[in-house]
């Protein structure tokens, strides 16, 4: 159960309220304990709505969390030298580092993802970025043979890809491409193909519509 603490600490807004509410059932325990974490780790978090969804903000943007029809999903923002040391990347199955979760159970150990809060807010009380990328020289759009196999067995996501832009083609080719492993690889494309027949594009989640 949620420390009962928690719920008097932080900033809290009522749109969380009614996202919370208005969630499916089985996500909504779900919703509440990371909340009451988060706040439980960050006392003077305040939370807020974008993209249609809850986030949690300290000095910036510290994580967020959402809920679809079958799952939840909750990840850090920017916070690759807590995670990446503790293992943890972005899903491939869901938004943030923790997957698809369907229940509280699915959740790391309620120290685990204290202690990752609080990491990511003293990497905020400290000042310390994560470290820039340069931005690698755009080389031409090499599309690979798998995908563009797979393109046309799928019509719809077919023509929905041919309306894309060159940065938008871009985002799903890089995104492939980066795969770790074929069967990542293949994941990625399944869920490529099936958001751009519904005319989706790879960052469709954060698109204001």
């Amino acid at each position: 159960m949620p420390s009962k603490i928690a719920f008097i600490m932080g900033t809290r807004d009522a749109r969380v309220d009614a996202y919370i509410a208005k969630s499916a059932l089985f996500a909504q325990p779900i919703l509440l304990e990371l909340r009451a974490t988060v706040h439980e780790g960050c006392p003077d978090v305040e939370e807020t709505m974008k993209w249609g969804m809850p986030f949690f903000l300290y000095k910036g943007i510290l994580c967020n969390m959402s809920a679809f029809k079958a799952h939840c999903a909750f990840g850090f923002w920017k916070a690759g030298r807590v995670l990446g040391a503790a293992g943890l990347e972005a899903s491939d199955e869901a938004m943030g580092q923790f997957g698809r979760i369907t229940s509280v159970e699915e959740l790391p150990a309620k120290r685990v993802l204290l202690g990752y809060v609080k990491k990511v807010k003293n990497l905020r009380d400290e000042g310390i970025k994560p470290p820039t990328k340069p931005k690698p020289k755009k080389e031409e759009l090499v599309e690979p043979d798998y995908f563009l196999s797979a393109l046309k067995k799928s019509k719809k996501a077919g023509v929905t890809y041919e309306s894309f832009s060159p940065s938008k083609r871009r985002e799903y080719i890089e995104w492939l491409e980066d795969a770790k492993s074929e069967a990542t690889r293949q994941r990625r494309l399944e869920t490529a193909l099936e958001w751009m027949a519904e005319g989706k594009s790879r960052n469709w989640k954060y698109e204001k519509c």
